[in-house]
């Protein structure tokens, strides 16, 4: 069922897709999402993403800090952190104000460093000057 009317916190995780479980779909939530399990599609939430260590997701995310401890393989944009665990692989681009990598962690694409005040939607104004890049 779902609610209305009442805002989850964004610090809550209010969905989790289980070590055992395979969701195909477009995820949107107010709060923060965890994937431990397999994940197809699109990852809308305000709150953070987490992918656990069993987590194996081909999506784009967005959500407003992002830690990969599994592997993804899509583009991220991050409004916050995005964090890549010792244990965990991007294989895409992302876009963030702060990209935080741990020794052993894989990362196979290029980083869009954005200003804090901007959000990920806004790099593709006209008005904007141009990003730093870093290419892996």
């Amino acid at each position: 069922m779902l609610k209305t009317g009442k805002k989850t916190p964004l610090e809550q995780t209010d969905t989790l897709i289980g070590t055992d479980s395979i969701f195909e779909g477009t995820i949107r939530s107010q709060a923060s999402v965890r994937i431990e399990g397999q994940m197809k599609g699109n990852i809308y939430c305000e709150g953070d993403c987490i992918i656990g260590e069993s987590g194996v997701v081909e999506s784009n995310i967005h959500a407003r800090n992002v830690s990969i401890a599994g592997k993804v393989h899509g583009e991220i944009h991050a409004s916050g952190t995005l964090s890549i665990l010792s244990t965990g692989t991007l294989i895409g681009n992302c876009h963030t104000p702060t990209l935080i990598i741990e020794e052993g962690g894989t990362f196979h694409g290029q980083s869009h460093m954005m200003d804090h005040r901007e959000t990920p939607t806004d790099s593709n104004s006209s008005n904007e000057k141009p990003s730093k890049t870093k290419t892996t």
